[in-house]
């Protein structure tokens, strides 16, 4: 997708700016296929990716799958005639009814939750393991704040609003703990890319919340709605994003709710910090935001491991890496 989500009123897509922009520092020629505008015509996009494949003669077609946009018929001539490679970033609660159904028609499969590995090997596919990164957007490279510059926000959150994240951030109020939300479904509204980054640089404490279906009791019992959303929505498994690099690439201090398999990337307690409860939360940022010198320890930890390791193109380099190896 060219625009967010498809929508031109959203801005550019996280695709372009994580993937596009990063290819193109990896290879010579790039061409992209931007699929937003033939969403209402599948069968003209089926028949334009096939001319446009055969008229560029690609090395590799490198797709982010998004629902169905791609035929199977499609996807089985395209790799008969040229590698082609996937990028499932939502398998801990898409494998199974998406990843395993569209996985074996690619040439090549990255999947980001170390859980499916032995689902796709079960399968007779031998996954690339990847994970979410982080893309900086300033033409200047961010920094945590030095000690003595001053902050905008004490805690804040960037970030859709749904019920699950309402209820926690009400939870926290209650607590007495203030957060400047930003995102849609907000009062604050949308952020660009770029001033989220300064939000995460300019914040003492940045929280990482949950986007899946909260298991906590008192959420579940809180509505109709919210005990409908607990038996009824697949996103009920935590998962890694981009967020949890987004924020220490960007010189922020990150508190976040944990998710397995965090420690491959990050050292708990000396380059990030986690939750599991609205009430540890607010303790945890109680006691950061009283105890700056560890606070800003941790940033700048996190800060150098996420621009040494888990930017998106560290992640580009090593599955192009393992297909051409």
């Amino acid at each position: 997708m060219q625009w967010d989500y498809c929508d031109k009123r959203r801005g550019p897509s996280g695709d372009k700016a994580w993937f596009y922009d990063n290819f193109l520092q990896l290879a010579e020629q790039v061409e992209p296929f931007w699929y937003d505008e033939h969403l209402n015509d599948l069968p003209r996009l089926q028949r334009l990716l096939l001319e446009k494949a055969e008229k560029y003669e690609p090395d590799l077609i490198f797709f982010i799958p998004y629902t169905d946009q791609f035929s199977i018929e499609t996807l089985d001539a395209l790799k008969q005639k040229w590698p082609t490679c996937a990028w499932f970033g939502d398998d801990s609660w898409r494998f199974d009814g998406y990843s395993s159904k569209m996985a074996p028609h690619y040439s090549y499969s990255c999947t980001t939750d170390p859980f499916s590995v032995d689902k796709y090997r079960g399968m007779g596919i031998e996954p690339i393991l990847t994970q979410w990164a982080a893309q900086p957007y300033s033409p200047e490279p961010l920094a945590p704040l030095r000690e003595g510059e001053p902050y905008r926000y004490e805690v804040s959150f960037v970030g859709a609003r749904n019920e699950v994240r309402g209820w926690f951030i009400k939870r926290l109020v209650k607590a007495g703990i203030k957060v400047n939300c930003f995102g849609a479904g907000w009062p604050a509204g949308r952020v660009s890319y770029l001033e989220m980054e300064r939000i995460f640089r300019d914040t003492k404490i940045n929280l990482n919340l949950s986007n899946s279906v909260s298991r906590d009791v008192r959420f579940v019992l809180g509505g109709v709605k919210n005990l409908a959303r607990y038996f009824v929505s697949q996103k009920n498994v935590e998962q890694m994003k981009a967020r949890n690099f987004e924020i220490p690439l960007a010189g922020g201090f990150q508190l976040a709710n944990y998710v397995p398999g965090l420690e491959r990337y990050f050292k708990i307690g000396d380059e990030v910090s986690v939750y599991t409860t609205p009430e540890e939360c607010a303790m945890q940022v109680r006691y950061y935001l009283s105890h700056e010198a560890e606070r800003r320890s941790i940033a700048a930890a996190a800060h150098e491991r996420t621009k040494r390791e888990h930017t998106y193109l560290h992640r580009l380099e090593d599955i192009v890496g393992t297909i051409w190896r």
